[in-house]
């Protein structure tokens, strides 16, 4: 097995890309050791001790180095512990929910959304789906869909976009800007 590695926008931040699925549907972020305990892999990347964010894609891993992290350093000890869990097959998450299938807790919403808003939040998550999230998974990192109220998108940027230096342009330059061209009840995108 070989695992690649790319830059990311976040100088901080490195994917590594096994050569094979990481999360079956969805993403998952640890932001915290305490978050990580929740998966065998991420507690163990965050174990070197020199981590901040460990996020998992479709087919790709990015960690977050501490401030002062030495990538010449961490960078071999993060590939050979994506080594050993790949090649061990172990389960990526430590709860199951009864079928032997893992099931990552659901991302939260950070406003109640109103029934007549049903279209808008339809073509929004179409727009998130379609164009967003691929870019944004290219650079080691997800968006996620936090709620539409008021002509307000909310959304979190995660794993390697989480806490880049130019994420605050791509919510509000980039997503932002096309979000209202297609979809005009759109006034604002804010992070949540």
């Amino acid at each position: 097995m070989f695992i690649e590695t790319e830059t990311t926008p976040n100088p901080s931040a490195l994917k590594f890309l096994p050569g094979q699925a990481v999360m079956v549907s969805g993403s998952r972020e640890f932001a915290t050791p305490e978050a990580a305990e929740a998966s065998p892999l991420a507690q163990a990347i965050f174990d070197t001790g020199e981590v901040v964010n460990v996020f998992f894609g479709a087919d790709f891993v990015s960690v977050t180095a501490a401030p002062g992290a030495d990538w010449s350093a961490l960078k071999p000890q993060v590939i050979a512990i994506l080594l050993d869990h790949f090649v061990s097959e172990a389960p990526l998450f430590a709860a199951t929910n009864g079928n032997g299938i893992t099931v990552p807790p659901e991302d939260e919403a950070v406003v109640e959304e109103r029934d007549e808003d049903a279209e808008v939040i339809a073509a929004i998550n179409e727009l998130l789906e379609t164009r967003v999230r691929p870019a944004v998974a290219g650079d080691g990192g997800d968006i996620a869909y936090r709620g539409f109220r008021d002509g307000v998108v909310y959304l979190t940027l995660q794993g390697s976009c989480s806490g880049c230096p130019s994420s605050t342009a791509t919510l509000k330059h980039g997503i932002e800007g096309l979000l209202k061209h297609y979809v005009p009840e759109v006034v604002e995108v804010r992070a949540a």
